[in-house]
């Protein structure tokens, strides 16, 4: 039989009685049954009886073609074992007569690999968390010494010495920077908040207050208005905010910066648009940028640790939404990012 060939187990079944007609030899093996015990099964024998709800709607979608590929459903073996599969159903048409036709992929490998990544990752980030933490102490000594040298003896040893000092209090300071965003990036996904109604607009105008040095400074002209509640940590988003006018401001042209928020409600999330007419971004690079220590400019030019929108990343993802920049150089940059209506968290 040709279905024998395929690498993915199949089966078909009767529309009408659930009732299985075959199965390919692959499912066979996936299954634990023979081809002849799978003719004398139904579909409700193949699925644990916890799951099988599930299974009996996507079959009755699959039937109506209301849905094709099925993502994690979970299937009983022979011995009662359970593992997970994806599906693929459509309806089919054989010899005048109808029936539904299955592709079965065992993903036990999959996900036992991405629990693998997961937890991984999660060891990773709790490792960055300590020695970020663990490195602050001993740099605030060497620093805090450093800058007492500088006090006392700038002046005094000649001008190499003063560079030398110079070059050391420096360089301490631009480490406690580069911890103190390394802790933050990865506390964002060990770390966050509950989920709760956030009101985008009254936050905005705390992070404007936390940000007001800059902006009159720069003399920016923020504005926003009519923005909605969010299911969100409302900690990440504010730093996410930050973050994305803190760059619309720093990265400006010889205009005074301006910056507009808005946002528009899509299917099923929220799209915001952080607007800006700075200096703008080369289409090349507007991936590179979200990379954590992705600089395009020296520090000369431009201060930071190039962790900001890799921060903004992590979070933004958290959240279940997506990232991108939309800009030029020279004609200022559009930052957008999405957060679901149902306050999706995911685990980093």
């Amino acid at each position: 039989m040709i279905f024998d060939q395929a690498a993915d187990g199949i089966l078909l079944a009767d529309p009408a009685t659930k009732n299985l007609i075959m199965g390919n030899s692959t499912i066979c093996q996936m299954l634990g049954y023979s081809e002849e015990e799978i003719k004398k099964m139904n579909i409700a024998d193949i699925h644990p009886a916890e799951k099988l709800p599930e299974a009996l709607e996507a079959f009755e979608k699959a039937k109506r073609k209301k849905i094709g590929l099925v993502e994690n459903i979970a299937m009983r073996r022979k011995d009662g074992s359970v593992f997970c599969a994806d599906a693929n159903c459509s309806p089919i048409i054989l010899n005048g007569k109808p029936y539904l036709i299955g592709l079965f992929r065992d993903i036990t490998e999959r996900k036992k690999m991405e629990e693998e990544l997961k937890r991984s990752n999660t060891e990773l980030e709790q490792f960055a968390y300590v020695a970020s933490h663990d490195l602050q102490e001993p740099l605030r000594v060497v620093e805090s010494y450093l800058q007492l040298l500088e006090k006392r003896y700038r002046g005094k040893l000649g001008e190499d010495a003063n560079d030398f000092i110079g070059f050391a209090v420096d360089g301490a300071k631009r480490m406690q920077s580069l911890i103190k965003d390394l802790l933050t990036y990865s506390r964002i996904g060990v770390r966050g908040k509950e989920f709760k109604p956030v009101n985008v607009q009254l936050l905005l105008s705390q992070v404007l207050a936390g940000l007001r040095s800059i902006v009159e400074e720069s003399g920016a002209e923020v504005s926003f208005n009519d923005l909605p509640v969010v299911l969100a940590d409302e900690v990440q988003v504010g730093q996410l905010f930050q973050n994305l006018i803190g760059n619309a401001i720093k990265f400006r042209g010889p205009e005074k910066p301006k910056v507009s928020i808005t946002a528009e409600k899509k299917k099923n999330e929220w799209v915001f648009m952080v607007c800006d007419q700075g200096i703008g971004i080369n289409p090349a690079h507007t991936e590179r940028i979200f990379k954590i220590f992705q600089r395009l400019h020296t520090r000369e030019e431009y201060p930071g640790t190039g962790i900001g929108l890799s921060i903004c990343k992590r979070i933004v993802e958290r959240h279940g939404g997506r990232i991108w920049v939309e800009s030029e150089k020279g004609k200022g940059s559009t930052f957008y990012f999405t957060i679901p209506f149902a306050g999706i968290c995911l685990a980093l």
